[in-house]
């Protein structure tokens, strides 16, 4: 069974930069599509980004795009997020979860739609202040 966890919140001021990680354990992790969300209070979940198995294909929501990005490290079983240029809007728990039913394929919508991933982190409390 696949874990993962979240690591690399705290609170930044706006303009600042964090990197979060997401370690996975198991041997498949290089054919999940993965994805980075985000869960504000009084607003639903939402997909920041995502990333093929591979690598060589991701989707950022325009919210984000521009400021973030999400590589990732299959030798390490490892997905980080990139934020930049942060804003007190990026404010929330930030989970990273795995598309694990479809290994090694990538759709940019189904990529998009939380269903989509069975299994997610516990979360990571990111805080911009202004």
């Amino acid at each position: 069974q696949v874990q993962l966890v979240e690591s690399g919140g705290g609170l930044v001021q706006a303009g600042g930069s964090l990197r979060l990680s997401c370690a996975a354990s198991g041997r498949t992790f290089s054919s999940y599509t993965m994805g980075w969300f985000r869960h504000a209070p009084g607003k639903e979940r939402e997909l920041g980004a995502a990333i093929s198995g591979s690598g060589s294909s991701t989707y950022y929501a325009d919210s984000v795009e521009g400021r973030f990005t999400i590589p990732r490290d299959n030798a390490k079983n490892t997905v980080y997020l990139q934020m930049n240029s942060l804003k007190p809007e990026d404010t929330a728990i930030y989970y990273c979860a795995a598309d694990t039913s479809r290994p090694g394929l990538w759709a940019r919508a189904r990529a998009q739609l939380r269903a989509e991933y069975e299994l997610w982190g516990q979360g990571t409390q990111v805080t911009v202040s202004s």
